[in-house]
């Protein structure tokens, strides 16, 4: 049987279903414990949902203790391009340890990467969650564009840009992003150039905790919308109920 190739093209060596699995990424974490709970072993101190989660940690995305998870023993490690770093993944499979590495930059790459991760890399059926998000998420946007801001951090300003996960969810809710022109995928910008040519703010509450009284200020008769991060970033379970929870809360926006 030949063995599977991550979303990289890398060949993992998987010998038969894995029983002891690490994950490095949150929303990964969420899909294997929702899909397969038995076989996850240990994840990063991000990995927060499920909220019962019970599994060893070993440190962050982009600091894992490489040395534990090594000792640990696992069948697969679970990473993703953009949240985890090259050296980490380089010095886990020179251990002799298969990483899966994902690639994700749009629902559909994510819709499509999740099920390769559970068939192809897990061994198991498509979960009922994924088949309820592609449904979720199939039909197109209900409202016509509204230029909009997706801040990620305050203090300096970096906003949600061209090429990015929550970039092309948030257009599928009908949402312009006027910074998406820039040549970097997270700019950083100045207080005029946050609020220019924006009819609406979306404030999420990670990685930045934004809240009534931290954000909202800097938007001056612009409406605001405090939205849940999880919905807005994460691409695992949540996208099942995301677009329901995110139309809500962007039709509860306010002036500040």
């Amino acid at each position: 049987m030949t063995a599977p190739r991550d979303d990289l093209g890398t060949v993992v060596p998987i010998a038969a279903p894995p029983r002891r699995v690490v994950s490095l990424v949150p929303s990964l974490t969420e899909a294997v414990a929702a899909t397969c709970p038995d076989v996850l072993l240990a994840a990063t101190q991000w990995c927060t949902h499920p909220r019962d989660l019970a599994v060893e940690r070993v440190r962050g995305t982009k600091n894992p203790d490489t040395r534990r998870i090594i000792e640990l023993a696992p069948d697969l490690v679970l990473c993703n391009m953009e949240e985890n770093r090259r050296i980490d993944v380089d010095r886990l499979r020179a251990a002799g340890i298969p990483v899966w590495v994902t690639r994700i930059e749009t629902v559909d790459e994510a819709l499509a990467a999740l099920a390769r991760l559970c068939t192809d890399a897990l061994g198991t059926a498509v979960p009922d969650w994924l088949t309820e998000a592609e449904k979720a998420w199939a039909a197109p946007p209900s409202t016509p564009p509204r230029n909009a801001v997706i801040p990620i951090w305050r203090h300096p300003w970096m906003v949600v840009g061209r090429n990015t996960f929550t970039g092309d969810l948030a257009a599928r809710l009908g949402l312009h992003l006027v910074h998406a022109d820039r040549p970097d995928r997270y700019p950083r910008l100045t207080d005029d150039e946050l609020t220019t040519g924006i009819d609406l703010a979306v404030l999420p509450d990670e990685p930045y905790v934004f809240t009534r009284a931290d954000g909202p200020d800097a938007f001056p008769g612009i409406p605001v919308a405090l939205v849940e991060g999880r919905s807005l970033t994460w691409y695992g379970p949540s996208l099942a109920t995301a677009r329901a929870t995110l139309t809500r809360q962007l039709a509860e926006a306010f002036y500040p």
